[in-house]
């Protein structure tokens, strides 16, 4: 789609109904508490399959369609792709009596495996999707041949470090102000290390669109009730339980700080943004590898997708236990 002016954000819908995906999008029914909802997700298999499969986690600020360089490349290496989009997020349903847990996600990404009959696969999750998936690993261990964390959330409590807790009625008016420009200054500034190229612009008009449309709300409200989830929901705590293979994938200019903007000035000069948390989590993890990036942020997969792609296929062939029936 064409990019976007800050002044003329489309009405994308709270589900984007008018933002294209790069494959099909199917949706799982799936009960949130009392009301029934729909995951969407996008199940592509590649035309000369290696028998592995890869589930590709989103982060909060990004949907399935940002992980499409991905995807790519990972099909053009026979690996067949399940990318979700969480409930709450995106394409997927965003119901206003959701009390969001990351176990709900887990659980719901699951049955999408048992639905598509995938027995296992390679996780990856970006930023809340790392968090994500490490809890998804913790809870089905035996589903998970490989773990890649890339710049992840929840390598640390902030709650433990003195995060307070902000009541999820000030959360929503923080996420009433958001707009094109305030999300772009936001990625600019803390994913991007300063540098921004237009094509970063598609990504900010897929999030502001949903916003700006007439069921705006059901974005905001999904939207504050994941930050509570985030603070609220630590996994830092359970590093030493991952026992599969695992791979920290770090930008190491990302400047992503979880609750920075939240803290008092004396509790939040002393947080540290992901890339300094990342080897000490490593260092907890019983079989993990770190993959740096030195010259990239807080998404690599979108700043540099080649340099990117090729060591992540690099590090599943490495990590890859023997050939299995194509899936």
């Amino acid at each position: 789609m064409a990019m976007a002016e800050e002044n003329a954000v489309p009405a994308l819908g709270a589900e984007l109904q008018r933002f294209d995906y790069p494959w099909e999008v199917h949706r799982l029914d799936v009960m949130v508490g009392t009301t029934p909802a729909r995951m969407a997700y996008m199940d592509v298999r590649p035309d000369r399959p290696n028998g592995q499969a890869v589930i590709l986690l989103h982060g909060k600020n990004f949907c399935g369609a940002t992980w499409e360089d991905t995807a790519g490349a990972l099909l053009d290496s026979g690996y067949r792709v399940l990318i979700p989009d969480q409930i709450g997020f995106c394409k997927s349903s965003k119901p206003r009596e959701a009390q969001y847990s990351f176990a709900m996600m887990a659980s719901f990404t699951q049955k999408l495996m048992d639905e598509r009959g995938i027995a296992d696969a390679a996780v990856i999750g970006h930023s809340t999707g790392g968090m994500l998936a490490m809890h998804f690993a913790l809870m089905y261990p035996d589903q998970v041949t490989h773990l890649v964390l890339v710049n992840p959330l929840g390598l640390t409590d902030r709650m433990a470090e003195g995060v307070p807790y902000v009541p999820l009625n000030e959360l929503i008016e923080q996420e009433r102000q958001k707009d094109f420009a305030s999300i772009k200054a936001y990625q600019r500034d803390v994913y991007h290390h300063g540098q921004w190229q237009p094509r970063y612009d598609r990504w900010v008009t897929m999030l502001a669109g949903q916003y700006a449309s007439a069921d705006g709300e059901d974005v905001v409200f999904a939207q504050a009730k994941t930050s509570e989830m985030i603070l609220t929901q630590p996994v830092s705590q359970h590093l030493e339980r991952l026992a599969m293979p695992v791979t920290l994938m770090i930008g190491m200019l990302d400047t992503t700080t979880f609750g920075k903007g939240q803290a008092p000035q004396q509790v939040a000069q002393r947080l540290r943004p992901i890339p300094e948390l990342a080897p000490e989590a490593a260092a907890r993890i019983p079989d993990a590898r770190l993959v740096p990036f030195p010259d990239l942020g807080h998404s690599p997969q979108v700043e540099d997708p080649k340099l990117f792609e090729s060591r992540l296929i690099a590090v599943l062939r490495d990590r890859q236990d023997g050939s299995k029936e194509p899936q």
